[in-house]
């Protein structure tokens, strides 16, 4: 299984170095549409190669995806923190109980034997 996930690794590096010797070619990138940059007087524009923005665009997207499943999952992550928690809880007063039921039928043997010696 190890081998198989090297040869997939593998060519999915050589599919995106192939995707970025095909893609050299700088494109500019602007902040907003021209008509709409010119009202506001602000027009930032960045020139990078085309492999960088798809790549770029690609890591966005999975953070993105990343954060927004993270925070879809908080409600699930606490309930299981709080069911933890009860757990533990839960736990330690069976211990606790098992000491007094353990105690308490030490003292009952003991007064057993008493009984069956008058």
């Amino acid at each position: 299984m190890r081998y198989i996930r090297y040869v997939f690794l593998g060519s999915l590096g050589l599919l995106l170095v192939s995707v970025a010797f095909a893609n050299r070619d700088a494109v500019t990138l602007s902040l907003l549409p021209d008509a709409f940059a010119n009202v506001i007087g602000l027009n930032y524009t960045i020139e990078m190669p085309l492999f960088l923005v798809i790549l770029g665009a690609i890591i966005a997207g999975l953070l993105i995806g990343f954060v927004w499943e993270w925070l879809r999952e908080y409600k699930h992550r606490a309930e299981a923190a709080r069911k933890a928690q009860e757990v533990q809880d839960l736990s330690r007063q069976l211990k606790r109980e098992k000491r007094r039921a353990d105690t308490a039928e030490q003292k009952d043997e003991v007064l057993a034997l008493l009984d069956e010696a008058s």
